[in-house]
């Protein structure tokens, strides 16, 4: 495998990260090359070769693995955290079943290299909140926290155990212009974008002063292949990467919003959500990830809130949102 040649899968395709990730990964190897898939039906027409699939039925799995002859996987089906607190039995079982079963079509050779995102969610309170170290205490409140401390060990063990090249980051809360929220804590600062633009005012699900890490998701993209393209020798913590990119909260969100919209308003009135924000980093330290491969975003809160409110405010005007 590889170069252009690769040919590509990326489960839970048709969510907010998938739905950026497929074209990105078609420009680099080719829509021919590039294999969606989703338990869901795409709406309209679709603009890659698409197979539904549900990541918990091995036989379904292996099924296109072989028929498309797939060397690389980006297993990005998951359960997120506010939808995994309704439903924790489903989280478990969609966030571990399904990507064991990925893993075991890695170890039997089908596939050569996987991408599965860890989260900031893997942190708890008794990580440290601010500058969180790379190695450090790991004790998630929430069951997709569980989920991702779970699934970082699970694709070290197969890698030290099995040979599987597996990689991942902990993402932080991914903001992007192209998918609607799909049910994290860190969605408001998707959310908010589109209540300015149509609504001219928010109200936001966690406190004004909550500070958590983002990443803009052409940057998300650009640190997904950054890694997956390092040389596996340099790669000491191969599925666990913290990585940073900004750092804000809701107040300052909206401040930087109200320079391009200055009658936009901003309410505050917390739920659940809050509890599981406050048991997450406010800022990261990625210095391996910067050391190891090379990491460095481009976007900073200034840039992000610009591309962001010139694309959606292009896109409402025709209509389209």
């Amino acid at each position: 495998m590889g170069g252009d040649n690769r040919r590509v899968m990326v489960t839970g395709a048709l969510g907010q990260i998938g739905s950026e990730l497929v074209p990105h990964l078609q420009l680099l190897y080719g829509t021919q090359n590039v294999l969606a898939t989703d338990i869901k039906e795409p709406s309209g027409s679709y603009s890659s070769s698409y197979e539904r699939l549900d990541v918990l039925n091995v036989a379904e799995l292996r099924g296109l693995v072989k028929g498309y002859d797939i060397d690389v996987v980006y297993h990005l089906a998951a359960i997120l955290s506010a939808t995994g607190e309704m439903r924790p039995d489903l989280a478990w079982d969609v966030n571990i079943n399904g990507f064991r079963n990925v893993l075991e079509m890695a170890r039997e050779s089908l596939i050569d290299k996987i991408f599965h995102p860890s989260s900031i969610a893997a942190f708890g309170t008794e990580t440290p909140r601010l500058n969180t170290p790379q190695d450090t205490v790991l004790t998630p409140r929430t069951i997709y926290g569980v989920t991702k401390v779970t699934g970082e060990l699970l694709g070290k063990y197969f890698f030290e155990k099995f040979g599987v090249d597996v990689r991942g980051i902990r993402l932080p809360g991914v903001i992007s212009n192209v998918a609607p929220p799909g049910g994290g804590t860190t969605d408001y600062a998707v959310e908010i974008f589109y209540e300015a633009i149509e609504r001219g005012s928010y109200e936001c699900f966690l406190r004004p002063d909550t500070t958590l890490p983002m990443i803009y998701m052409p940057d998300c993209l650009k640190a997904f292949q950054d890694l997956m393209d390092a040389p596996s020798e340099t790669l000491k913590h191969r599925t666990s990467y913290n990585l940073s990119s900004l750092s804000f909260n809701p107040a300052e969100l909206a401040a930087e919003i109200m320079k391009h919209k200055p009658e936009f308003t901003i309410t505050y009135k917390p739920d659940f959500r809050q509890e599981i924000a406050d048991s997450w980093p406010m800022s990261i330290d990625d210095s391996c990830a910067r050391a190891e491969w090379g990491w460095s975003p481009d976007y900073d809160l200034g840039a992000m809130v610009d591309d962001m409110c010139f694309v959606l405010a292009a896109r409402h005007e025709s209509g389209k949102i």
